[in-house]
């Protein structure tokens, strides 16, 4: 049975948010670069791969450093918060746009 740990949980969403902020930040930029370059698939490749290796860094650093599965479970939950935040932003600058 997996034994809980409040605190791998915590430093794992802690740590999880700032990457996951620049993981979304990363992609709007490779995004914007991709519409203005003659072969946007390299961009687009070499920003996701630059991305998930920081993503897959971290998320091994804290398997090193605290119970794995619980650190997964923060840095997931850390993760699909960003992502919500996210489209809501680039959903209300485009309602602002529009209007």
């Amino acid at each position: 049975m997996i034994e809980f740990s409040a605190s791998a949980l915590l430093l794992g969403f802690i740590f999880g948010l700032p990457v996951s902020a620049l993981f979304f930040w990363g992609l709007a930029v490779g995004m914007r670069r991709a519409l203005h370059q003659e072969h946007p698939a390299i961009g687009l490749l070499a920003s996701f791969l630059l991305r998930s290796s920081l993503v897959v860094l971290v998320a091994y650093l804290l398997t090193l450093w605290l119970q794995p599965f619980w650190a997964m479970t923060g840095l997931t939950l850390a993760f699909f918060l960003m992502r919500l935040v996210s489209v809501r932003l680039v959903l209300r600058k485009r309602e602002q746009a529009c209007n």
